[in-house]
């Protein structure tokens, strides 16, 4: 880092990046991070007071990006419902099935966040389902609303929609889950039109 660039959280989370990538989540350091930014690891922990709120801030920045891109297709009013939620199924699916195969070492990040039931996996998969939500509830001759997240959403979220589950990169990988995907989605909309 040039002794004229100003530390900030933002040139802290690029770096820590780049070092889980470089070590993945077992092996990188809050040390590991200073050193490529040029600074005393002293530094990095007054913006992150510890390694887990560091990890989790990455995690939340990296889940983030998805989220915004949903946000996009959910807000667009040129789509009718049932093809706007498929649309946004497959985006998601596509985006954790790169990350998956193209991010495994900020893939693992996230495992490793949801074995310690981190906030952040339940606030990325609340930012879903009120997605979800507010697209279900546009649809014309609506007649019930979508799983609440404080009762049922986050379950019925990770158990029924055809989504890559952490840790199952082979699963992401077979040959048969385009079709999988797109029968679950099928079984979903289906549910919606009836």
């Amino acid at each position: 880092m040039a002794a004229t660039e100003t530390l900030t959280a933002e040139r802290i989370l690029e770096a820590t990046e780049e070092v889980l990538r470089r070590y993945g989540p077992a092996k990188a350091t809050v040390v590991d991070v200073a050193r490529v930014l040029g600074v005393s690891h002293g530094s990095v922990y007054r913006h992150f007071r510890t390694k887990a709120a560091l990890r989790e801030a990455v995690t939340e920045r990296w889940l983030s990006r998805t989220e915004t891109a949903l946000a996009e297709l959910t807000a667009s009013p040129d789509r009718p419902a049932p093809e706007k939620l498929h649309a946004w199924f497959a985006h998601l699916f596509e985006a954790k099935r790169h990350k998956a195969g193209d991010d495994p070492e900020l893939f693992a990040t996230y495992n490793v966040l949801i074995d310690e039931n981190s906030g952040v996996v339940e606030q990325h998969i609340g930012v879903l389902i009120d997605q979800v939500r507010s697209i279900v509830e546009r649809a014309p001759g609506r007649r019930s609303s979508p799983p609440r997240p404080g009762r049922d959403g986050p379950r019925a979220l990770r158990r029924d929609l055809p989504l890559p589950r952490p840790g199952l990169r082979a699963g992401v990988a077979a040959p048969t889950i385009e079709t999988e995907f797109e029968a679950v989605v099928g079984l979903l909309l289906r549910g919606l039109r009836a």
